[in-house]
């Protein structure tokens, strides 16, 4: 049976713990595999079964939380920040602030001022902290603790502490005189600004992780914005509007200047230049014609454009890119497992140290008001969310970043991989060049200069090749244009051949007709060398077995080239360029950008055997291609980047997709990687060296309540803040 993909949107997580829970009452349900992100506050569940979403969603209610599908088409903008979440947050930190004040300076204090203090109290303690009783409550009815456990434990421990010795100052005060030595009181023992205090800055912390995460996740949504809401169909000559997704492949498309290219399509009529900057990163926009292919959700910015629709809905290329990033945000890091497996014991071993504290403090010092500090302040001051949150928020920032620029990070693999990375194999054309050759001369032997380009072109009109569109294109404008081959058959890397008639027809590289043995003519010999001397490419063609032309083309080194090679040359990694082309071309095209190394005539099996040697001489390799020629390569790579509107199979072998065509982002996708990589580390230096500290220092008695509450809510706000810092990581 084949396995489907459900995504859920996940209620009432609060903390690493409660997504442990998740994804472990999900792991019970059969054929099911899960991952639970706390950050993203989703499940990405892979299902290999009968198992339907009731399952799912059944078996996570049934550990106390709620769950709904997301339909992956039709996706929904972000929440806003819960309204109540800010209200109690405001009315705890105005009530909170006066009972700090008049309990922890003896200046302020007044006759009954303890009363007042409870009053101010026990608003903040009741409804300000009512998230985190309710949330213990509901995980205690199943057996589990979290985060919420030990700050309802502590706030409600310190306020009826202080409620119990209010109580028993009063009735000293009556007369009722009880004897409370016993158990070390004294009236000035009351932790009113504790509870209230801890209430007030766990609810801000909160409030303000809840903020950074929904920033973080506006880069993925501002991605799925660009996507136009309507479009204009050309329906018998009359446009008429209609909802962008009513639009079906095949459709003509009016896109007026100004407007968003609703669908992906290829211009049929118009000219105008394409901004792109919303999808790609790319602030130049590029001139487009006839023939040229769009990406829903770039605009116009010139002419009126007549487009036919090549996809839409889920299969638009702004769809699958959202996919991707979705994917990658919802994956972990190897070192997150860890991070789980710590979560899972964290909670039940920090009430077992903050009980055990305060029994020991009692029994040293005879003072229950101290061993109750102590123990409230260990069970506020330990943060498993810096935990739970330090690879996830990295991860959700990093990848929206690169998804603004047009790099999009496939795995949390591809980190680690990236900081490895010691050589970059780079192809020619489309990668170093402009990858839009244009034919430049033709020479004929027995026919017809404009016979040698129509042959070529009707064989090679199907294939994707740069080369093989700049024939079709100089046969277009020559109005040689027929109907095309039969029976063509591609060989990656060497030609195409096929059947026009009865004759067979071969058009491709003029090392492939060497290798099978097809006699030169000396005038084609002539022109070859003197073309290949130049750096022009060139395209042999033949009919049966006798070669009757050569097509040389010529393709510009792209400007951005040069700066890509010395910033991955900044970065301390080796480039090698292997082309298709022959080796003259390659050695100026190398020449001209600064490669270290470079190989030409190679077809897709040498360039997957380079990569193979150069890993066993203990090499990293990233391979960076567009083609199907370029999949083996890709797929063999340490790291594989596939470039461009590059092919379904190089894009589905690749670590990194960049849906530009700059060479630059190779270098920014490198940094971007180890930069978010190095995030996640600080993070988890910080969440463990935090608590490692933190809980021991509790537990000295150095550090009172209030100040361990702060000191709680801070730490989860550092990983969320260093995490968003990533946002502003700077392009080339």
């Amino acid at each position: 049976m084949p396995s489907t993909h459900v995504d859920l949107a996940l209620e009432g997580m609060t903390c690493a713990t409660c997504a442990g829970r998740i994804e472990g009452a999900l792991a019970t349900v059969p054929g099911v595999t899960a991952t639970v992100n706390f950050a993203t506050e989703r499940a990405s569940i892979d299902i290999d079964g009968v198992t339907d979403a009731t399952d799912l969603i059944a078996a996570i209610t049934k550990v106390g939380y709620g769950a709904r599908v997301i339909d992956r088409d039709q996706r929904e903008t972000e929440a806003p920040v819960d309204p109540v979440l800010t209200a109690r947050v405001i009315v705890s930190l105005v009530l909170a602030i006066p009972v700090f004040l008049v309990t922890m300076i003896p200046a302020w204090q007044f006759d009954g001022f303890q009363w007042v203090a409870a009053a101010l109290t026990t608003p903040i303690v009741t409804w300000g902290a009512w998230p985190f009783h309710r949330a213990a409550l509901r995980n205690a009815r199943h057996g589990a603790t979290t985060m919420d456990t030990l700050v309802s434990l502590g706030v409600a421990v310190a306020y009826l502490w202080s409620m119990y010795a209010l109580f028993f100052t009063m009735a000293g005060m009556i007369g009722m005189r009880m004897e409370l030595a016993l158990f070390g009181y004294s009236p000035h023992s009351l932790y009113f600004e504790s509870a209230a205090v801890v209430t007030a800055f766990v609810l801000l912390g909160r409030l303000l992780e809840s903020r950074s995460k929904r920033a973080a996740k506006i880069s993925l949504t501002a991605l799925l914005n660009t996507a136009a809401k309507s479009a204009v169909l050309l329906v018998d000559g009359r446009e008429v509007t209609v909802p962008a997704g009513a639009v079906q492949t095949g459709d003509l498309v009016v896109v007026l200047p100004g407007g968003i290219v609703p669908t992906d399509g290829r211009i049929i009529e118009g000219q105008s230049a394409i901004d792109a900057s919303a999808v790609t990163g790319e602030s130049v926009p590029v001139a487009v014609g006839p023939g040229s292919t769009l990406i829903g959700g770039t605009v116009n910015a010139g002419g009126r454009l007549v487009v036919e629709a090549t996809a839409v809905g889920a299969g638009t290329e702004l769809a699958r890119l959202t996919r991707m990033v979705e994917e990658a945000q919802a994956g972990k890091a190897p070192v997150q497992k860890l991070v789980d497996r710590i979560s899972a014991v964290f909670v039940p071993f920090v009430i077992v140290a903050a009980v055990i504290g305060g029994i020991v403090w009692f029994a040293i010092s005879g003072d229950a008001t101290h061993a109750v500090s102590i123990a409230v302040a260990t069970l506020v001051v330990a943060c498993p969310c810096a935990l739970g949150l330090a690879t996830p928020m990295a991860l959700l920032a990093g990848t929206g970043r690169g998804a603004r620029s047009g790099i999009i990070i496939r795995g949390t693999d591809v980190l680690e991989s990236t900081r490895r990375v010691t050589t970059v194999i780079v192809d020619k054309t489309g990668t170093l060049t402009s990858g839009h050759p244009t034919v430049v001369d033709v020479a004929a032997d027995a026919v017809s200069p404009d016979t040698v380009v129509a042959s070529a072109a009707r064989v090679e009109m199907g294939t994707d090749h740069p080369l093989a569109r700049a024939v079709v294109a100089e046969a277009t404008t020559r109005g040689l244009m027929a109907e095309t081959a039969k029976d063509v058959i591609v060989e990656p890397g060497r030609g195409v051949t096929g059947m026009l008639g009865s004759q067979r027809v071969r058009a491709g590289s003029l090392e492939w007709f060497i290798e099978s043995g097809t006699p030169i003519p000396p005038a084609l010999a002539d022109a070859a060398t003197t073309w290949a001397a130049a750096g022009r490419s060139l395209v042999a063609v033949a009919h049966d077995d006798r070669l009757v032309g050569i097509i040389a083309v010529s393709d510009v080194v792209k400007p951005s080239a040069i700066d890509a090679i010395r910033a991955l040359a900044k970065l301390g990694i080796r480039t090698v360029m292997a082309s298709g082309d022959n080796t003259v071309v390659a050695e100026l095209v190398a020449r001209e950008v600064g490669i270290d190394e470079f190989y030409g005539a190679m077809n897709p099996a040498d360039k997957r055997d380079l990569i193979v040697s150069l890993q066993q001489r203990g090499e990293v390799v990233a391979m960076v291609g567009d083609g199907i020629n370029d999949a083996a390569a890709l797929a063999q790579a340490d790291l594989g980047i596939a470039m461009g509107h590059g092919t379904d199979v190089a894009i589905e072998t690749s670590d990194i997709v960049l849906v530009t065509t700059d060479l630059r982002r190779v270098a920014d996708s490198i940094r971007l990687s180890r930069s978010t990589l190095g995030t996640i580390r600080g993070n988890l230096v910080w969440a463990f060296g935090y608590n490692a500290l933190a809980i021991p220092i509790a537990l000295a008695g150095v550090m009172g309540p209030a100040i361990a509450g702060i000191a709680m809510a801070l730490s989860s706000v550092f990983v969320v803040a260093n995490s968003a810092r990533l946002a502003g990581f700077r392009m080339s």
